[in-house]
Formats: structure tokens, sequence, C-alpha cells
């Protein structure tokens, strides 16, 4: 019992110290946008050593794709196997909206310094795995797929890198007209018209 407790308590205070890095990273960003991101200003804005950064993050990319992508979990009775192609299109806009929300609650003005090229953790080639929305999608489709409940007219990866594209287009629309598109219009519309016509 006592060891559980001492565990809790450690996992908290790791809690705790993420936490603490990334509002540091969110004022930066704010302040600075992401050029003037570094993890040196990250770990002084945050009180912590760089080793303590290191221990929870690789990079400051790593940093910005943990708290973009540990998005609030997608209840879990959306995504048991589909019955048809309809239920498994409105479970992945339904994943998709709950990401529009996300990315609200993060803020403009951090959404807006994450979607830059120079993000390495949104290049899919390189990024670590996470249960980003995307491999939830992905892992989804793949389930359906084996269980015959759908069939698809292109390969998985080129669907999930569609779906990629659309999302990200999606979210630098909203950015880019500072908050003021259609953000769960536009993200619905698009993923419901690429959807329509993939099954």
């Amino acid at each position: 019992m006592e060891q559980t407790q001492e565990l809790s308590r450690q996992q908290q205070k790791s809690k705790e110290t993420k936490d603490r890095i990334f509002q540091a990273a969110k004022t930066i960003l704010r302040k600075k946008g992401y050029e003037g991101l570094s993890i040196k200003n990250i770990c002084e804005e945050a009180g912590v050593s760089n080793g303590s950064f290191y221990h929870h993050f690789k990079t400051k990319d790593d940093l910005l794709s943990y708290y973009i992508e540990e998005q609030p979990s997608v209840d879990a009775d959306c995504l048991e196997l589909p019955a048809n192609a309809e239920e498994a299109k409105t479970a992945i806009i339904h994943v998709y909206l709950n990401y529009v929300k996300y990315c609200r609650e993060l803020g403009l003005d951090f959404v807006s310094n994450y979607y830059t090229p120079k993000n390495q953790s949104l290049n899919p080639d390189i990024r670590t795995e996470r249960p980003y929305p995307i491999v939830t999608v992905q892992n989804y489709l793949q389930r359906a797929l084996d269980a015959g409940v759908i069939q698809m007219k292109y390969p998985l990866e080129e669907v999930t890198s569609d779906i990629r594209t659309i999302v990200i287009g999606v979210v630098f629309d909203w950015c880019l007209k500072i908050g003021k598109s259609d953000f769960e219009g536009n993200m619905r519309r698009l993923l419901t018209t690429y959807l329509d016509g993939l099954f």
C-alpha cells in the first residue's frame, strides 16, 4: 500500500513538472512564437533543469506534440467495430470534432505556433508513436477492414495520409483566419466529402 502511495506521489510530481514545462512553453509561444522557443528558455521560464526537461521530453517538438495530441480520449463506445460504412464515417468525424474542441481549449495562439513546417512533430515519418487521432483512426479502420465491414478504394496508408492532410488544412485555415472560420463545420464537411468518396 505504501509503495502504491509513493508511486502515485511520484506520478503526481512528474505530471506537475510536465504541466509546468508545458505552461512555460505556452507562455513563450504566445510572446515570441515558435522561433523564440528553445529548451533553454522553456527551462528558465518553468524553473526546471535541462535534465528534468530531457527526463520528460526528447525535444521541444516532442513537448508540443505530447500536449497537442494527448487530447481528451474519445468515448470508447464510438470506436467499437462499426456495423456498416456509415457508422465508420460517423466515428472518424467524431474523433476529429473532438480534436477541434481540444484545439480551441489549447487556444489559437498555441495552435497557430504549433502548426508550422518547422515543427517536426507534425512529420509522420519521424514522430514517436502516441495515441494521436490519426493513429486511433488508422487502427479503427484496420479493424473494420479486417472484419469486412468496409472496403476502401485506396490503401490504408494513403487514406490516413489524406485524412491527416485534410485535418491539418482545416486547422491551418482556422489559424490563418484568426479563429474566424467555421472550424467544426469545415472539419465535418471536408471529412464527410472525402469519406463518402472512399467507401
